[in-house]
């Protein structure tokens, strides 16, 4: 994931200091805090303590009780980096007589991208990031040279004396590694009232966030109005703990946080001038409520079932390959829906799947609960996969016409079903009707500055005479800072909202030119028309500033389906890793944002994941413990909080690779099936579409240990998901009380300890709310 580097550190003093530890004063012993009332705020006359943070604190006594008064703002101050991110100091000190002009650090939490370091007064070399707590992998560069070996490369010594150790880097030398952690000493409570990671809608209610240092077993209150209500414990590691509380939306909420020690009380205010926070900052982010009930489905159209054989060679119209001037005599290939992958099956192999084949199995998603559909690109192009625009306002007519997508979208709707279109808005292909005019006319053409023309005549194809997309010079790149070109693709966007779209996802947000100003003002013109559409940008990492109600509601969650719980099924990563990530991952999103959650795992651009799973390639016979751990895979995706989203066949076990000419994109073959897995889906649907916990935004972390990962849903802890991701069963200690499994295994009622078979997701309901529920007599 890439992490934002913070600043860098110019003075030796800040060296010598590191982290400033923010200390409370424990004041004397006195009556504990009556938790069953509202707390008075009245203060008495104030004494002032100075600390050496230069933190002031106002000690008061109300009702017997002493508090202590904190205020976010001055704490916030005196971080470095602020939770849960933690510093991490990389630091290098040349020999006097060494002649060095530029040293630079990279690592894992950059993205390998290089960060200059700032050289203090006595020639040592520094730089400050702030990153997730855990292990970081580095390596420096010194004058512009990558060093070989970190552990020796100084004239045989360590480059950074403060590595903890050493890992090989693929290439012959050494990474040094760094573990990150706060103190255990340093205090901090932070709440950013303006900031939805902290104040977010979410479920039609406010749900207010106060990120704490490890403040052991003391209780923590949220004052609201006259109301007092006790804080839950979301999410915690050895350092830094998440609690959260729901209250009713009210845009004039006035609040304030109590921190119980039993013998002492902190009050968390805002700042020393305005002490109360307030809950009118939240209004601007709006949660798209049908996300969170919804299991999603993408089709790629072309390979999902053919429903108008006479439009199977309408491509042959428009083919990319026609247009293109270096291909030579390559030439697009027609297909019947069982042939065999040739080397073009990405991209020019066509086999005729279409809209009136969506419409023909809208019964067979029914079936499956689905309530939303994504089509990758419906528009016409030069490709299969339809990535290479020709024109935005016009339907492929290898895929039919606007009399079938309104046909379409009345039955889907009239199921409730949303249907969301795929928006390219970063570039083009050869045959745009734009790009056309520039190849014929050059710097004559009205549209020359649609694009960034670098030589004219040009070849069309050729990637060297204008900017293109990732070199391929069938991808001009649009030129967004061109007025008329973004008023284009806001049109297009609102366009298809208006023909009866519920939403966009949208293909390679951030290398549009001047993203963020793109997206605001697409963002703005969307929710002022369409409040519930739904913006999911094509976003792989946990870059969570685009996630601030500013450009999009969710990402595609690869960083959470694929880096963390496709890692962890696959048993590379273990219990205790994946709660650490999960930490991450919801500590640093805002839950209404959890709630939207386009949770893909499996997609048009990666492999089948019963392929990642071990089961094999396209016409392979997958192996029974695949399957299994297909299955725990599932369970978790649809038990997470969001919309779990399945990649067409996924649910029907299908196989293939995305290294062997996009095999992964291969037909859906109808007439066979894995019934063990689409059961599997079949199930997981129903107890997400049955169990209302399961459509909530919120998730707790319970425990993990070894190969064991287990979390509650829904804001009481209705439900408890276990998940063991070793070959082994094992024993898990519940927590109190009955439980009633309703997945996996018959329907049963356990109490204190329950056996986890290995490669099992199971499903647990608190008895009470399994009864409440009927799901038990």
């Amino acid at each position: 994931m890439y992490l934002e580097l913070v600043y860098m550190i110019k003075r030796e003093l800040i060296i010598a200091t590191g982290l400033v530890l923010i200390t409370a004063v424990i004041l004397a012993s006195l009556l504990a805090l009556n938790r069953g009332q509202s707390v008075d705020t009245t203060t008495s006359p104030a004494t002032t303590t100075p600390f050496t943070t230069g933190i002031t604190e106002t000690t008061t006594t109300t009702q017997g009780k002493v508090f202590e008064d904190m205020y976010v703002s001055l704490v916030i101050e005196q971080l470095q980096c602020q939770p849960p991110k933690a510093p991490v100091y990389f630091r290098f000190t040349p020999f006097p007589n060494e002649t060095i002009t530029k040293v630079s650090v990279t690592g894992d939490f950059t993205g390998w991208t290089p960060f200059d370091m700032s050289r203090l007064e006595n020639g040592t070399w520094i730089a400050l990031f702030c990153v997730t707590p855990g292990t970081v992998v580095y390596k420096y560069l010194i004058n512009g040279a990558w060093v070989k070996d970190m552990s020796t490369g100084h004239y045989g010594l360590p480059l950074d004396p403060e590595a903890q150790g050493y890992v090989a880097d693929g290439y012959g030398g050494k990474n040094a590694v760094k573990q990150v952690s706060f103190p255990s000493e340093t205090r901090f409570f932070i709440h950013i009232e303006d900031d939805p990671v902290y104040l977010s809608l979410a479920d039609e209610m406010l749900v207010i966030r106060l990120f704490t240092s490890n403040i052991g077993n003391a209780s923590v209150y949220l004052v609201a109005g006259e109301s007092q209500y006790r804080m839950k414990k979301q999410l915690w590691t050895d350092y830094t703990m998440v609690w959260y509380r729901e209250v009713p939306f009210d845009e004039t909420l006035q609040y304030f946080f109590i921190i119980d020690y039993g013998d002492h009380a902190l009050r968390i205010f805002k700042d020393p001038g305005n002490k109360f926070f307030n809950g009118n900052a939240t209004s601007f982010f709006k949660q798209v409520s049908w996300v969170r009930e919804a299991i999603g489905y993408q089709i790629f159209p072309d390979r999902f079932y053919n429903g108008d054989p006479s439009n199977d060679f309408r491509g042959n119209e428009t083919d990319e390959l026609w247009l293109n001037e270096l291909v030579g005599d390559v030439k697009p290939v027609f297909s019947n829906w069982s042939d065999p992958i040739t080397s073009l099956h990405c991209c020019h192999q066509y086999f005729g799947g279409d809209l009136a084949g969506v419409l023909a199995k809208l019964d067979y998603l029914d079936s499956l609960g689905v309530k939303m559909i994504y089509f990758n690109p419906i528009f016409l192009s030069g490709s299969v996969h339809g990535y290479d625009t020709y024109d935005y306002f016009t339907i492929d007519p290898k895929f039919g016409n606007e009399t079938v997508l309104r046909a379409l979208l009345d039955e889907a709707h009239r199921r409730g079903m949303k249907v969301i279109f795929d928006f390219v808005p970063n570039h083009v292909g050869i045959g745009f009707w734009a790009f056309q005019d520039v190849y014929r006319k050059g710097p004559e053409s009205p549209y020359w500055n649609w694009f960034i023309i670098k030589k004219w005549p040009f070849k069309l194809g050729d990637g060297t005479a204008y900017e293109c997309w990732w070199s391929f010079g069938s991808l001009p790149k649009l030129n967004h800072t061109n007025p008329e070109v973004k008023q284009y693709l806001f049109n297009v966007a609102l366009h298809w909202l208006e023909f009866g779209f519920d939403g966009l996802r949208i293909d390679v947000p951030l290398n549009v030119l001047d993203a963020d100003n793109f997206y605001r003002e697409l963002r703005t013109l969307i929710k002022q028309r369409y409040p519930d559409a739904y913006i999911v940008a094509e976003i792989w990492s946990l870059n969570t500033e685009w996630l601030k109600g500013r450009h999009f509601d969710s990402f595609m969650n690869y960083a959470l389906g694929r880096d963390i719980l496709l890692q962890y099924v696959a048993g590379r990563k273990s219990g205790d890793q994946v709660f650490r990530e999960l930490y991450n991952y919801y500590s640093q999103i805002p839950v209404g944002v959890a709630g939207m959650g386009f949770n893909i795992i499996g997609s048009h651009d990666t492999s089948r994941i019963l392929t990642d799973l071990g089961g094999g390639r396209l016409g392979s016979t997958p192996t029974n413990e695949s399957i299994r751990r297909l299955k725990l895979l599932v369970t978790l995706q649809f038990t997470v909080p969001g919309m779990p989203v399945i990649f067409q066949g996924d649910e029907r076990g299908i196989l293939g690779s995305s290294r062997y000419y996009d095999e992964h994109r291969y037909p859906i073959q109808w007439d066979r099936l894995i019934p063990e897995v689409f059961e599997h889906y079949s199930k997981m649907s129903w107890i997400k579409r049955s169990i209302p916990a399961l459509k909530t935004s919120i998730i707790s972390l319970y425990a993990s240990s070894g190969s064991v990962i287990s979390f509650f849903r829904g804001y009481d802890n209705e439900v408890l998901i276990v998940a063991n991701n070793d070959l082994e069963s094992t024993v898990f200690s519940l927590p109190a009380g009955k439980w009633v499994v309703l997945y996996s295994g018959e329907t049963r009622i356990v109490e204190g300890e329950v056996i986890v078979e290995g490669l099992t997701g199971m499903v647990l309901a608190r008895y009470d709310y399994a009864v409440s529920l009927g799901l038990i007599g």
